[in-house]
């Protein structure tokens, strides 16, 4: 029997050409020990880390531990580690650690991480971990904000370590997550504002951009100019970072708020700047010393010299970078963050998502705003038409009358909201009302959307008058009904004098087709006039009744210009310029200087706020005219 105290030193040997381990019977068979006294030897050779054990079956197994060398893995990892003996003092530590922490090894070897005041570890959060940790590996998110602002997150794992001699342990392993928390902030970051942004009253939104910009770089001072294309001017809209407001207006006299820059200027040269070069940021140095272009070079003499460095000195600002806000080769802002030295911009590649985010909210909401803008000029132009306009929805109910529209029947939609309601009104003859519906539902069985389908109807209005009306109904494509009515009244009166008087057959036969044609075939020559009475417009039946090919040709001419008498045009069109209808005959002068005779209605292009925008000029040729 080989000697007690040497038991552990030949299991070892014993198992060392066993690989897949032994139980205790054969490890105390191949002794020649005791199998209790193998067993109890077993037992502390596994709390030293010696052996390993595991269950086959009912017996227990036991192999050498594989042990990899404490000082390789500190090397060979990317992580940073420390060592702690039982009282959380660090006994070996790596060179990524003392990297991390910017420390020398004196600093942090032999040092207790309770009083050593260490990045992350000396944290009450890390501490709490390792002063809790057991039997079991404890996995924390551990956050450290570092001197200079910056934030860094780490998953700390706190391992329990068994020593060569026994004795109980720690081993903390950090590894740097800091850009995988980022990327998930940033992603919830730009899911978030891309809903903010669509929800966002429009007033809020220049401030809303820069105050997410500065969230992205907290302790940055930051600024947005909008641009106004009308003028090519840059209209600074918002300020944002910790008393930047209220030291601007100090140092300027006035509310940057408002403040005009020629930042256009930047298209031209020097700067020679286009929309496609503005998409990302970019960087300039303004101290201590110029990259390229200064700060007063870069407010383009907007404000003056002194005042550009007072603000660079007062807060510190060493760099500027800037961005503009652009969409489909269209800008609508420029916007820039001021840094201190030492600083450099975080979060660039999300800080540059987030701006053509609000470069395309911007770019939605200006085609909404001009969308606005020529409705109201449509509008306009529709309600002050000398023809009565209805629009009617599938469930033929009216969406839209115009003036005229109510002036000719006298109702609209508050007391006839729908068709159905409207024909009893005007057609309170039950024949009559049902001859109309089966005329107009004939004339839409047989057409297609965009065809215009032309009925006259003798109708009552709210007066007690009849008037004969000429309507013409156009299916558009999404099944709304267009519809115009034109009072035709008058005409009809004088098509029946003017048979009644003729003696002639022959002649009145003729007239009568002649008349008949006129009727049915009205189409009245329309132009646009501006208030100076420069034409605007010219539909074709105007071409072609004077005789020009192209609108080309009578755009920017002045509509006198087309009159045998130009002084009484003048006079028409200062008529109607002041808000009142003219109607009466002319002669006009054809291209090759022919003259004819029309029938000339102006009336006023009025705006919703009352103010005239132009002119409105319709002429029916009088085939019997001088």
């Amino acid at each position: 029997m080989q000697p007690e105290q040497d038991i552990p030193g030949r299991t070892l040997r014993t198992l060392k050409f066993r690989p897949k381990g032994m139980t205790i019977t054969e490890i105390a068979k191949a002794l020649g020990a005791n199998r209790n006294s193998v067993s109890k030897h077993l037992e502390v050779m596994q709390a030293a880390g010696q052996v390993e054990a595991r269950l086959v079956g009912n017996a227990k197994v036991y192999s050498v531990t594989q042990r990899i060398p404490l000082s390789a893995f500190l090397c060979f990892t990317k992580n940073l580690i420390l060592v702690l003996d039982a009282d959380l003092t660090v006994v070996q530590t790596n060179d990524q650690c003392l990297g991390g922490f910017g420390r020398p090894k004196a600093e942090i070897v032999g040092r207790n991480i309770r009083d050593a005041d260490l990045p992350v570890v000396s944290s009450p959060e890390a501490l709490a971990v390792v002063e809790s940790l057991d039997r079991e590996q404890v996995i924390a998110d551990i956050s450290h904000r570092w001197d200079d602002g910056s934030e860094s997150f780490y998953q700390m794992q706190a391992i329990p370590t068994t020593f060569e001699d026994g004795e109980k342990g720690c081993t903390i392993v950090l590894e740097d997550i800091t850009e995988r928390k980022q990327y998930i902030r940033n992603t919830m970051f730009l899911a978030r504002t891309a809903i903010d942004l669509v929800d966002l009253p429009p007033g809020n939104i220049y401030q809303y951009i820069i105050d997410r910009l500065t969230e992205l770089a907290p302790g940055t001072f930051a600024y947005f100019f909008s641009y106004d294309e009308a003028d090519r001017q840059f209209v600074m809209r918002a300020v944002a970072g910790d008393g930047f407001r209220e030291a601007f207006t100090e140092l300027l006299g006035r509310d940057p708020v408002g403040l005009t820059l020629p930042v256009a200027r930047a298209f031209d040269a020097p700067f020679n700047q286009t929309p496609g070069s503005m998409r990302s940021l970019q960087e300039y140095v303004l101290r201590p010393e110029l990259s390229s272009w200064s700060f007063y070079d870069l407010c383009f003499g907007g404000i003056p010299e002194e005042a550009c460095e007072a603000i660079l000195t007062q807060f510190g600002i060493a760099k500027l970078y800037t961005m503009g806000l652009v969409w489909r080769e269209e800008i609508f802002g420029i916007t820039g963050i001021f840094l201190p030295p030492g600083r450099e911009l975080e979060n660039r590649e999300t800080i540059e998502s987030f701006i053509r985010q609000a470069s395309i909210a911007l770019a939605r909401r200006q085609t909404a705003e001009r969308l606005r803008q020529s409705e109201e000029r449509f509008r306009g132009m529709v309600d002050s038409s000398p023809f009565g306009v209805a629009l009617i929805d599938r469930e033929r109910r009216f969406v839209y009358v115009n003036r005229r529209f109510v002036e000719i029947f006298g109702y609209g939609p508050d007391e006839a909201p729908t068709v159905t309601e409207w024909t009893r009104l005007i057609f309170p003859d039950e024949g009559r009302r049902q001859e109309a519906i089966g005329a107009w539902r004939s004339d839409l069985e047989r057409s297609v959307p965009g065809q215009v389908r032309p009925r006259t109807f003798t109708v009552r209005c709210r007066d007690g008058t009849k008037k004969t009306v000429l309507s013409r109904f156009v299916t558009l494509c999404d099944g709304t009904e267009y519809s115009t009515c034109e009072d035709i009244t008058e005409e009809t009166r004088a098509y029946h004098l003017l048979v009644a008087d003729i003696a002639d057959l022959r002649r009145r036969e003729q007239e009568l087709l002649i008349k008949d044609h006129a009727i049915a075939s009205t189409r009245q020559a329309v132009a646009l006039l501006a208030p100076d009475g420069v034409v605007t417009y010219a539909n074709a039946t105007y071409l072609a009744l004077w005789g020009y090919p192209t609108e080309g040709a009578v755009q920017g001419s002045h509509f006198s210009r087309f009159w045998v008498r130009p002084d009484e045009i003048l006079d028409v069109i200062r008529t109607v310029i002041e808000g009142r209808s003219w109607h009466g005959e002319q002669t006009g002068i054809r291209s090759d200087g022919a003259t004819f005779r029309v029938d000339l209605l102006g009336t006023p292009i009025v705006s919703h706020d009352g103010r005239v925008l132009g002119v409105m000029m319709a002429a029916t040729f009088r085939r019997n005219g001088a």
